[in-house]
């Protein structure tokens, strides 16, 4: 599933290719969100123009609509959406521990109320494998207990054991059901939990590799940690990762957190910020020429709010660096009046920018790994 291309002499940072049933995947690479099966603001042209290589969508939110049996009857969400490239489901874990009072988590699941009518839904981890595979997702993750990072000791490493044994009843039902995947060999990665604290997660990371799982991600630190625990605790793990199996920080997020990310030498990663930021006026901007180089450079990128009135005026594109639908029609003059007039065009142009910004960076990324830069 994956092979190991270039490792860097600069730091840990590596190239390589993971094969899905829906192509072959170049990394490290990022994840463009499409939680409820769509890009907020994009369709699926708009993703192949801007070489978005894989999108991520929820299985929370698709559970509760449009639901299990919908989603078989229009032969997985590939179909439904249109989209013929490799997509990767998250459990939902993410999204029940949001729900906060509205959910219970016991050994068999998490009961939790719908956010749309208040109904009560119960998941269990081969429920969440059932719906993954009626969706069709060409990488599922694990069911996994995702707690606030303040939580005592104690309470970190039960829940870590719990993924664990959650884990393996992933891996049990998907074994013993293969044939009700829409997607043939659907791959299922395991989800590294332990809190901040580097016992727990080396505990986690050998109990998930004992169950040979097709790849590994660092969950749990994207729900509040401060920037510098982030950073310790994913370096750390990562260390602890089989090398020849890819290694997935969930949740990260900002450019410069995915230049050190990929310097630790992970693989994958995805975040709301590109498409939320866009959807608010708040535009990547590259700080000069795009080369290898400059990732290294601490202000290699700036953000401006294009609502503010500095912009009104100015006929000159957002960014002479990128090569998006933006930057090489439009003027900041004119993205600004769009937001100022609310007109839908300027979520649509907005999202497109921050998301080619994205996948720009990831090119150069990996073209920093075959130098030997990054």
């Amino acid at each position: 599933m994956f092979e190991l291309i270039k490792q860097s002499s600069a730091s840990k940072a590596r190239r390589g290719e993971l094969k899905t049933t829906h192509g072959t995947l170049q990394t490290p690479f990022f994840m463009t969100i499409a939680t409820k099966g769509a890009v907020k603001a994009l369709d699926v042209n708009d993703l192949k123009r801007n070489r978005v290589p894989i999108i991520l969508s929820n299985t929370y939110h698709l559970l509760v609509r449009p639901g299990l049996d919908a989603m078989r009857r229009r032969g997985g969400l590939h179909k439904f959406m249109g989209w013929g490239g490799p997509m990767l489901t998250d459990s939902g874990g993410y999204q029940v521990f949001s729900l906060g009072k509205m959910r219970k988590i016991t050994e068999e699941g998490v009961t939790f109320k719908s956010h749309i009518d208040g109904a009560v839904v119960e998941l269990s981890p081969e429920q969440s494998i059932e719906m993954q595979q009626a969706i069709g997702s060409d990488i599922m993750m694990q069911m996994d207990v995702v707690l606030a990072p303040d939580v005592p000791r104690i309470i970190a490493r039960d829940a870590m054991e719990q993924s664990i044994r959650w884990a393996k009843r992933c891996k049990d039902y998907l074994n013993s059901h293969r044939d009700h995947s829409m997607t043939k060999d659907q791959k299922l990665f395991g989800i590294v939990q332990g809190g901040i604290h580097e016992d727990l997660r080396k505990r986690s990371v050998d109990g998930l590799v004992e169950l040979d799982m097709d790849g590994y991600a660092i969950g749990g630190l994207s729900v509040g940690e401060n920037p510098e625990d982030n950073l310790r605790v994913a370096a750390y793990t990562a260390s602890l990762m089989p090398s020849e199996k890819v290694r997935y920080f969930m949740g990260g997020g900002k450019p410069e957190e995915i230049v050190a990310y990929v310097k630790m030498g992970i693989d994958m990663f995805d975040c709301v910020i590109p498409t939320r930021h866009a959807r608010h006026g708040s535009l990547f901007v590259w700080g000069g020429k795009v080369t290898p180089a400059l990732l290294n450079e601490d202000d290699f990128y700036s953000k401006i709010i294009i609502q503010n009135a500095e912009f009104e005026d100015l006929d000159e594109p957002v960014d002479a660096n990128c090569d998006c639908t933006l930057c090489t029609n439009y003027t900041k003059a004119y993205i600004h009046h769009l937001f100022d007039m609310k007109e839908p065009l300027a979520e649509r142009l907005a999202t497109e920018h921050n998301v080619r910004f994205y996948m720009k960076l990831m090119e150069t990324l990996r073209e920093g790994v075959e130098q030997d830069v990054i």
